[in-house]
């Protein structure tokens, strides 16, 4: 039976805005809400980007990378010795192409490709003729409505209808019907003001388990921070293996701690750095 059914994790997850802590954690003092805590220094870390490590823009083609975030990464991953990796619904080529080099590990397209340490390239194999077919109906779409913005990534397509909430509905519908019409191979995903068509069977928790199996990441505390609803399959994944998982502005979450914005992030990012001696 064809596989429509959207990825909506948001409805399993605690509607406590702050989440439970985890028992035991000491909370780093000084940060908004007072909900994240003091991270050991054998942490490893896996960061969404957008509306996490930087502010959503209007269009995904319009997000910069700033100096203030090119500078923290690096020295952030150097801290970690290594483990920081991130992980996007963009496609690992864009990740790259933000940042201006291939120097992280990376997932990209939830899950369905991803680079690891060694710089191997492991892919998602699925069948991609009917991605094509469903890109060009949603290319006319966009074409009747160009407030619409359709990202192609390769073997995931995003409709975003933030520039047009009104089409909302609209989008939703278009895309759970293609998503049926292409089978069990993929199926709909449900984001902020996005609607995806994404292969099956792969999310932002499968990568982050994949590199749990490896260098440098396997032994460290797992971090993952991020913002929207296809971040909760991550936040699952690491309270099952009992790392610190932390949400990124409102909303209900499986997430057990908290940060209000993406400049909280890097403040908190920033301390693990200082206290490392790596700054």
């Amino acid at each position: 039976m064809p596989n429509s059914r959207s990825r909506n994790p948001d409805a399993a997850a605690t509607a406590l805005r702050g989440g439970p802590r985890q028992e035991g954690a000491t909370a780093d003092a000084g940060f908004p809400l007072g909900t994240v805590p003091r991270l050991p220094a054998h942490a490893g870390f896996f960061l969404d980007i957008d509306g996490t490590l930087l502010d959503i823009a209007e269009r995904p083609q319009l997000v910069r990378i700033d100096d203030d975030l090119v500078g923290l990464l690096p020295t952030l991953r150097d801290a970690a010795g290594g483990a920081l990796a991130l992980i996007s619904g963009r496609s690992i080529a864009e990740i790259d192409r933000l940042f201006g080099t291939p120097i992280f590990c990376a997932a990209g397209q939830h899950g369905a490709e991803r680079r690891d340490f060694t710089g191997k390239m492991h892919k998602h194999r699925v069948p991609l003729a009917g991605i094509r077919k469903a890109q060009h109906q949603l290319a006319r779409m966009v074409a009747q409505h160009p407030a619409l913005v359709l990202e192609d990534k390769g073997m995931n397509l995003a409709l975003h209808y933030r520039l047009a909430p009104e089409l909302g509905a609209t989008v939703h519908e278009a895309v759970r019907r293609l998503a049926e019409e292409l089978g069990d191979d993929f199926e709909m995903q449900a984001g902020k003001m996005v609607m995806e068509i994404k292969p099956s069977g792969k999310d932002k928790g499968t990568a982050i388990a994949e590199f749990l199996e490896e260098a440098p990441f396997r032994g460290r505390l797992p971090v993952f921070i991020g913002d929207d609803l296809t971040d909760e399959f991550g936040f699952e994944l690491i309270n099952q293996v009992g790392g610190c998982s932390v949400k990124v502005g409102e909303g209900g979450s499986a997430a057990h701690w908290r940060l209000p914005n993406a400049d909280a992030v890097r403040a908190w990012l920033k301390r693990f750095v200082e206290r490392s001696g790596k700054s």
